[in-house]
């Protein structure tokens, strides 16, 4: 199955096939990439991304846990991103693919950082 991932003006990553990890993270980090209570992370073979339309920029995280990531330059959402914890994989946002909607993530992670008020499903499998 082809999958594409779209910012709001159109840009896009394609990818095959099901995610490796598709998954809902409440750390710090993906609050503020996606400026929302938690991200919505689905992560992909690298060889499975298989094209990549439209103008992107680049944000490098450094430090203890460096990261890319590659926003669309013109109306700046962040689509994709490397994490060092999985470099074999490329991230992307799970509420981008609109037209071929991944299925339901069945991973909850940062759970420490979970808002108070948010309920999950709770046959989801927690890390951390």
């Amino acid at each position: 199955m082809t999958r594409k991932a779209h910012c709001c003006c159109g840009a896009c990553i394609e990818v095959e096939g099901e995610p490796a990890l598709n998954a809902i993270c409440h750390c710090t980090n993906c609050k503020r990439r996606t400026g929302s209570a938690f991200g919505w992370s689905a992560y992909f073979a690298d060889e499975a991304v298989t094209a990549r339309t439209g103008d992107f920029g680049l944000y490098a995280i450094t430090g203890a846990n460096p990261q890319y990531r590659w926003f669309c330059a013109s109306c700046g959402t962040t689509l994709l991103w490397k994490a060092d914890g999985r470099s074999s994989q490329t991230g992307i946002a799970g509420g981008c693919f609109t037209e071929t909607p991944l299925p339901e993530p069945t991973t909850t992670v940062s759970n420490g950082g979970r808002c108070p008020w948010l309920g999950l499903p709770a046959d989801w499998r927690a890390s951390l």
